[in-house]
């Protein structure tokens, strides 16, 4: 199973051409509402430090591609359409934008640093960002707190008087959002009121659906047209404002990567998605040298185009997963190659975890995991970290 991440953002701020940049794949691209309809998925990738030269071994990946030692390890990238103000009472597409973006497990909302598009997504000059970051939220929580009320509504309907649990009622009702009971609990406690909806007011209803959508949609900020003046004075007053202490930013220019990436394809340059740098390896014009030049001063300034890096902060900083790859004794190698696999596995998954990840039949049979770099047994209880390597030792093997 790869990770979806979903793509947001307003009309016309570069979001379509930072799907292209990350996915190479041909979306229309343009300067209007609505370029996106339907949600496009295409493949991205995310970096992992290779395990297989520890071991002496070249890599021979299954999915994916390994260059000079690092694993581009594949994830969903899904390309939502329909962001507008009021798309949570049905405006644009509405409610469809909503069910799309739910189906995601992580959010990259790029935001048009340079200020030159409005909210509609217009050009203009002087505009903001932080308006468009205050309305994806605000469209995001209204949409949380409508479910939440229903659950409310439910349990005062069904239970009033009785012995029952809010907690149960919400996490029903919000389970499309990925949240069970234990983790509705801990969420209204930590919010600190009682599990009792009749000593909420409207600002403890409203402040508790937006910590469940914080907690269950996170979300990192591509802030984009970032090789622009202006997207880089709005950066400093804007990462340095406290109201967005709880969000990460990834400076990023989505048409630098996607530039880079086809004078790679081409042949021009030999560029490493992620890098801080390229070579210029083919014959350009001084035009061409010119743009690369611009592009060369951005990426080593910002320590990369960004587009990466957003990728990378949503998977690993934001919803903490590991990377884990399955080993045999040796460390390394079974019957179909060497290091084929690696896995993108949540915050503290155990080896059960990943061994029911890979197949129900070796998770059924699991006695055991083997480090494969110290060569020890791990307990099936034990807490994977991050390029662990581990044989999985079960009496089943896979089905074919």
């Amino acid at each position: 199973m790869s990770y979806r991440i979903g793509l947001v953002g307003k009309p016309s701020v570069g979001k379509s051409t930072f799907f292209n940049a990350a996915t190479m794949n041909d979306v229309p691209e343009g300067a209007y509402p609505f370029t996106t309809i339907d949600p496009t998925v295409g493949e991205a990738y995310v970096r992992v430090d290779c395990a297989a030269p520890e071991f002496d071994e070249t890599c021979t990946p299954s999915v994916g591609v390994c260059r000079e030692g690092t694993r581009f390890v594949p994830v969903k990238l899904v390309d939502v359409a329909g962001l507008v103000p009021g798309a949570h009472e049905g405006r644009g597409l509405g409610n469809q934008f909503l069910t799309d973006l739910n189906e995601t497990d992580v959010l990259i909302h790029v935001v048009d640093f340079s200020g030159k598009t409005d909210i509609e997504g217009e050009a203009t000059e002087g505009h903001d960002p932080r308006e468009d970051i205050d309305f994806l939220e605000a469209e995001l929580d209204a949409w949380y707190l409508d479910v939440l009320e229903k659950g409310v509504e439910k349990f005062e309907t069904r239970y009033h008087g009785a012995d029952a649990a809010i907690e149960a009622e919400l996490a029903d009702q919000m389970s499309a959002f990925g949240i069970d009971k234990d983790r509705m609990k801990r969420v209204i406690l930590a919010e600190g009121l009682e599990l009792d909806p009749e000593t909420w007011d409207e600002t403890d209803r409203t402040e508790l659906a937006r910590e469940i959508r914080k907690r269950t949609k996170p979300m990192v900020v591509a802030a984009n047209k970032m090789d622009t003046p202006e997207a880089q004075a709005n950066w400093e007053e804007i990462t340095t404002d406290p109201d967005y202490d709880h969000l990460s930013f990834v400076p990023s220019s989505a048409h630098a990567e996607k530039a880079l990436k086809n004078a790679d394809e081409a042949g021009v340059v030999d560029y490493t998605p992620g890098e801080s740098g390229f070579d210029i390896v083919g014959d350009v014009s001084g035009e061409q040298e010119a743009g690369l030049d611009q592009i060369a001063e951005f990426v080593g300034e910002y320590d990369g185009t960004g587009v990466q890096g957003a990728l990378e902060a949503a998977v690993f900083d934001v919803l903490g997963c590991i990377a884990v790859f399955p080993g045999s004794a040796n460390g390394s190698k079974d019957e179909k190659g060497v290091f084929r696999d690696c896995f993108i596995l949540p915050a503290g998954s155990t080896t059960e975890d990943f061994a029911y990840h890979i197949h129900s039949d070796i998770g059924e049979g699991l006695l055991h995991g083997t480090d494969c770099r110290s060569g020890r047994q791990v307990g099936t209880d034990r807490e994977l970290s991050h390029r662990d390597v581990i044989e999985l030792v079960s009496t089943k093997q896979a089905a074919p």
